[in-house]
């Protein structure tokens, strides 16, 4: 550390005394990005004390101690970087936003100096000739991506063949939500700063609901996908899994822009700010107008249920507080067809296969060439394979899918109608009406998958018509477990979001860490 010489002697006394190493570690745990560059700046700490300090935690918690099993497969490098970002701020100060940030990044994302797993036992030893867009920009920013983490095997769920079960920081006998569940419970649990998680039908949004976070799902063209494992592609997007809506604010100014390798991000140029942290205000609910569904879009949600009465309850109560933050709050409206969502997105099995099997054939190195390929190999968890196997044979020139164009289309245009009609700024309801599920022990072979997974599930109406979302910590149910409350807008409206987001954050502060991971003795 960069201490004056004669102040060593006295600090090394005092971090031995009970209690101040403990102090010191409080500090750094539910650090932001701000936090650590005001103490990098002021030579409080070094870049390898934030890295070891995340190293430490992971190595305790996710491997000795709950095992939430978060985590994939730790960047072999990353001391040798952080020791590099030191000599960096020493000689010319901060290289970007994200200078010294350890990032977890789910592993459906390509790095060209890790594994790239998708969460398949098929691909543990894969390890990609490229690095992701974003894994590029994230760099370029000073970034440290810490980890990889564990994914639901290829993209769905929470469970895998290459690592097995992910499980809840708050809860280890409870879902974490999926598909980006390791990087949820990791980010919550402290083993990261801030996370990158994948968004097909609610992947972002799920985890960050269900571990107390803040989860941004952007609209589709804002975000490369290049370098990214593919599941329906006119929805699947990249975003940030954060502790706090400041944080994510930084991290999305990073992850947005143009690229050719993804020419779906063209649609972005001309509608991205100067920075996204600009919209942040602690007043941001004062004179917004928000229009509350109420109406379940999940069809197994059972509002007759005590699970049910609980998280609603809790949102029950952040509409009150919106309102006492200067929101006029519509209670309820009513959009048409909000029932039939479910439905319009599992309809959609018309693209999986086409691109991903476009996606192998991008690595000459790839053992495994197609989807059927990758089913045949009966190596697939049995939860994942028959979904898997009911795309195989799939085409989007098929009837079905101009179908399902058409369904998202008459949706979007009904949500965008309750929105102008009413005045609204943005729709708001709870990311799932019921709180996250016991986990079965028979996951990990159970084919049928009849595990009440994701019940009450609210995510897919981002997806199906394409508009941004962001969920954020809405409190905790009186079994103290997280409560995720969402924020969705017109297209490119993520500032608008953020801004909402950021004042119902910053007048009720519902964020905990949780229980199950407190701060370690030697931590300093």
């Amino acid at each position: 550390m960069r201490f004056k010489s004669w102040l060593t002697t006295n600090l090394i006394a005092l971090l031995l005394l009970p209690g101040v190493a403990n102090a010191r570690s409080i500090k750094l745990l539910e650090a932001t990005i701000d936090d650590i560059h005001a103490s990098l700046m002021s030579g409080q700490i070094t870049c390898r004390e934030i890295v070891e300090f995340y190293l430490e935690r992971i190595e305790a918690y996710d491997k000795a101690g709950p095992k939430f099993n978060a985590v994939q497969y730790i960047n072999p490098l990353a001391l040798q970087e952080a020791d590099g970002l030191d000599s960096q701020l020493e000689s010319s100060g901060l290289i970007g936003s994200l200078h010294c940030v350890p990032v977890l990044l789910k592993d459906q994302v390509e790095t060209r100096d890790m594994p790239t797993t998708y969460g398949s036992v098929l691909f543990k030893e894969f390890v990609p000739n490229r690095d992701a867009t974003i894994v590029v920009k994230m760099k370029k920013a000073g970034a440290i991506v810490l980890a990889k983490t564990n994914m639901g095997e290829f993209a769905s769920g929470y469970v895998g063949s290459a690592f097995g079960i992910i499980r809840n920081a708050y809860d280890p006998s409870r879902s974490p939500s999926g598909s980006s569940g390791g990087t949820g419970t990791g980010i919550s649990a402290n083993l990261g700063m801030v996370g990158i998680g994948e968004d097909t039908g609610g992947s972002i949004r799920g985890p960050a609901s269900v571990n107390s976070l803040v989860g941004l799902r952007p609209t589709v063209p804002l975000v490369s996908r290049y370098g990214m494992m593919p599941a329906n592609p006119s929805s699947d997007t990249l975003g940030p899994i954060t502790r706090t809506v400041k944080d994510s604010a930084i991290l999305l100014d990073v992850l947005v822009g143009y690229d050719p390798n993804d020419t779906l991000t063209a649609y972005s140029v001309g509608r991205i700010p100067e920075s996204y942290t600009a919209f942040l205000e602690k007043d941001g609910l004062s004179g917004a107008r928000i229009g509350v569904i109420r109406e379940p879009m999940d069809p197994r949600t059972d509002l007759t249920s005590d699970d049910h009465k609980k998280v609603l309850f809790v949102i029950d109560r952040a509409l009150t507080d919106m309102e006492s933050l200067g929101a006029e709050v519509v209670d309820p409206v009513t959009v048409q067809g909000i029932d039939l969502v479910s439905k319009i997105y599992v309809k959609n099995k018309y693209e999986t296969e086409e691109a991903m099997d476009k996606y192998l054939a991008q690595h000459p190195n790839i053992r495994f060439k197609s989807l059927r390929e990758i089913i045949l190999s009966g190596k697939v968890t049995p939860w994942r394979a028959p979904e898997l196997m009911d795309l195989v044979g799939r085409s989007t020139k098929e009837k079905g899918y101009f179908e399902v164009i058409l369904a998202r289309e008459e949706l979007r245009r009904r949500v965008l109608n309750v929105m102008a009609s009413n005045g609204l700024d943005a729709l708001v309801y709870a990311t799932f009406d019921h709180q996250p599920r016991v986990i079965k022990s028979d996951v990990l072979t159970n084919p049928s998958g009849d595990d009440d997974y994701g019940l009450g599930n609210n995510r897919q109406l981002s997806p199906v018509i394409g508009f941004p979302a962001v969920t954020v910590p809405a409190g905790f149910t009186t079994e103290d477990l997280p409560v995720g409350i969402e924020f969705l807008g017109r297209p490119f409206t993520e500032g608008l979001l953020l801004r909402l987001a950021y004042g119902y954050e910053q007048g009720t502060q519902w964020r905990k860490p949780p229980a199950t991971v407190p701060p370690l003795v030697d931590d300093f």
